[in-house]
């Protein structure tokens, strides 16, 4: 799961987008925080290409050399997904800070933050490094949120977005009959609640990850998936606030499908667009922020899938 959109890349290195709400959402006077802002270009994950890079060079494919240049230019989310990656903050508030005063612009740090004890529990590809029943929340608090918020609260000349736990309230709104997932639901609620009450720091911008529109989409999931979120941010605490969501966390749905595929027929949310507009009217309900931040770091070209992906037994 990685990168994000404006559109912006929040997956395995991919751009995510803070795209724009589909509906304006209840005046608040907060002013977008990627406003005005150079999205942080992680030098670390465009390093990566290097070698594809001079293979380019050598072979004298211009085209690809060139592409290849634009993607190592591409901001991506840092992920930080066990407690050894806590240094990777320290590393992308270094780099920013040196790409801030090269260039004289504000750096927003684009972060996701990814450590709940019993992590994955529907699929278990992403199985964390903690268990709820071998104390894990306590670490989860302590060894890893703590420190996080401290390393983000103390560099005040950068701005930060930062992506809580990818798929998690996803599971608890539709895997609920899956054994794990049903033991790690009260684990995912105070883990995130203790989070999003951590990290409330005026340089910080906090996004609880919504899934995506072939996961939460549905017409039944949508009212559910808000009860869920707003039960979250209440659980944090009077006055604890999150900025919005984001959606399509290193999957693969379009912004806006060029072409509608078949397995969509059914759905109001055939793409990320309209999973947004479809979730909107249901967040501000529950008195929730309809603003998105929308991966578009892996999305594929039409015809590539003959179905969407989600977590096995998921309940749409």
């Amino acid at each position: 799961m990685r990168a994000s959109s404006l559109l912006v890349a929040v997956a395995t290195g991919g751009l995510v987008s803070a795209a724009p709400s589909p509906k304006p959402p209840a005046a608040t006077g907060s002013v977008n925080p990627f406003q005005g802002k150079t999205q942080f270009v992680n030098p670390s994950w465009g390093a990566k290409l290097d070698k594809t890079l001079k293979s380019f060079l050598f072979k004298g494919d211009v085209a690809n050399t060139l592409k290849t240049l634009k993607v190592q230019q591409t901001s991506t989310f840092v992920w930080v997904s066990k407690i050894a990656d806590l240094p990777n903050i320290d590393a992308a508030i270094a780099a920013a800070r040196k790409a801030q005063k090269w260039t004289g612009k504000k750096q927003i740090v684009g972060l996701v933050l990814y450590d709940l004890p019993d992590r994955d529990c529907s699929a278990g590809e992403s199985a964390g490094e903690l268990k709820s029943d071998e104390n894990g929340l306590e670490r989860y608090k302590t060894e890893f949120i703590k420190p996080y918020a401290q390393k983000v609260a103390a560099a005040k000349d950068l701005e930060f977005a930062i992506v809580l736990e990818p798929d998690s309230l996803g599971n608890l709104v539709t895997n609920m009959g899956i054994e794990l997932c049903a033991k790690a639901a009260p684990t995912y609620r105070a883990g995130i609640a203790h989070a999003i009450a951590s990290l409330q720091y005026d340089n910080v911008h906090l996004y609880i990850d919504a899934a995506h529109g072939g996961w939460l989409g549905w017409d039944g999931n949508l009212p559910l998936a808000a009860k869920e979120f707003a039960e979250v941010v209440k659980l944090a605490g009077e006055g604890k606030k999150i900025r919005g969501f984001v959606t399509n966390v290193s999957n693969y749905n379009p912004f806006q499908a060029a072409v509608r595929e078949n397995y969509t027929e059914w759905s109001n949310s055939w793409d990320e667009s309209h999973y947004a507009t479809s979730l909107t009217p249901h967040l501000e309900a529950e008195g929730l922020p309809a603003r998105f931040i929308i991966d578009q770091g892996r999305v594929h070209l039409p015809g590539a899938r003959k179905e969407w992906w989600v977590p096995p037994l998921s309940g749409y």
